[in-house]
């Protein structure tokens, strides 16, 4: 998630001017007219990429949430020459003053869920501390409802002009004007609760409903819940992204559930009834008279919630038969009257070369 960042040599939280001025110190050193090594010439596309990306401040939001910066936002490059001048020259055309008032950043939280919570969704209540708009100057970031003044140097245009010498010759070029940062107006009176940011830092409680059926990696997009921009601009939005507990002894597996319990060898030959803990309760399962280790028992309709769709998976119980071991003198002689009776020599072993695959391949799912 940083490598662009790391192209450019800024860190994540650089504002458009860093930005700005970290690409034209590197263009001028590795632009093709400047350097004619092949490798030189990578490189400056790799910086231009990441200086298109970076200072788009949708682009850059897609980017830092995981995109690659052009997702959603027509495709491909759309670097063209003004920029080329402007890294060389400080821009190559005049834009005008740059707004006050700007959109906020997405944020992004995440949160943990148990697995009670995934399979039958739940409310909760975030506190985060985030950038929210100033009560005092409503967003304007002037004191006492005062206004921004037009800046004397620029006239408003938020750039000043001048001619620069180039290896393409003269070129007027345009830079942002220094008095004002390119706003074209100079906040002289600035708010004292927010330093004229129209904007500040404040925790704020806020509820979200996580629905059934969500697991790990599932982010849930809270629409104007993100960070206030800059001037009060309207917030972006919040992301929350779920984070799903282990369970101790019940494994998921998609919407499918999975329990491992153990019974005595008695047990599984008689046939007997036992009472399990699930998430919905306690299950009553019936082990039939004969059952063999690694038997399954299943039982509909007691597994996660689909977030897509309706309905439930399974809850599949895994049957493990112990032996027992460390027998008394009375025991080991009943059990060996049982095998004489059932005529249960060693000539009776053999291997089940078609199940053994399937009995793997089980075990590995479950046990991942």
């Amino acid at each position: 998630m940083s490598e662009l960042y790391e192209t450019l040599g800024v860190d994540r939280d650089a504002s458009f001017d860093e930005i700005k001025k970290a690409y034209r110190k590197l263009a001028r050193s590795y632009h093709p007219d400047v350097n004619p090594d092949p490798k030189m010439a990578e490189k400056f596309k790799e910086i231009t990429v990441a200086y298109e990306i970076l200072s788009d401040p949708e682009k850059r939001q897609n980017y830092d949430l995981g995109g690659n910066g052009f997702s959603g936002f027509g495709g491909g490059s759309g670097f063209g020459f003004s920029d080329i001048m402007d890294a060389f020259f400080g821009g190559g055309q005049q834009r005008g003053p740059r707004p006050r008032n700007r959109p906020g950043q997405d944020a992004l939280i995440r949160v943990e869920v148990d697995l009670f919570e995934a399979t039958f969704g739940c409310d909760r209540e975030l506190n985060v501390e985030t950038a929210v708009i100033c009560n005092r100057c409503n967003g304007s970031g002037c004191a006492n409802n005062a206004k921004p003044r037009t800046c004397e140097v620029c006239k408003g245009r938020g750039e000043t002009q001048q001619v620069a010498r180039s290896i393409l010759g003269q070129v007027m070029t345009s830079r942002p004007c220094n008095s004002c940062q390119g706003f074209g107006s100079i906040i002289s009176d600035p708010c004292g609760e927010c330093s004229g940011d129209g904007r500040v830092r404040a925790k704020k409680s806020i509820p979200v409903k996580i629905p059934a059926g969500v697991e790990t990696g599932n982010r849930i997009q809270l629409n104007g819940q993100g960070e206030v921009g800059p001037g009060g601009g309207s917030p972006g939005d919040l992301y929350v992204e779920i984070v799903e507990t282990p369970h101790e002894y019940i494994i998921r597996e998609e919407n499918n559930l999975h329990i491992s319990i153990s019974i005595p060898m008695t047990s599984a030959a008689l046939g007997t009834k036992v009472f399990i803990d699930t998430l919905d309760g306690k299950q009553e399962i019936e082990i039939k008279e004969g059952t063999q280790s690694g038997s399954v028992v299943l039982l509909r309709g007691l597994g996660v919630t689909k977030l897509r769709g309706s309905g439930r998976g399974d809850l599949i119980v895994h049957i493990q038969v112990l032996t027992p071991t460390k027998l008394s003198k009375e025991q080991s002689e009943l059990l060996k009257k049982i095998s004489d009776i059932r005529n249960e020599g060693l000539d009776k072993v053999k291997i089940n070369t078609n199940e053994n695959q399937g009995f793997f391949d089980k075990v590995k799912r479950v046990f991942k």
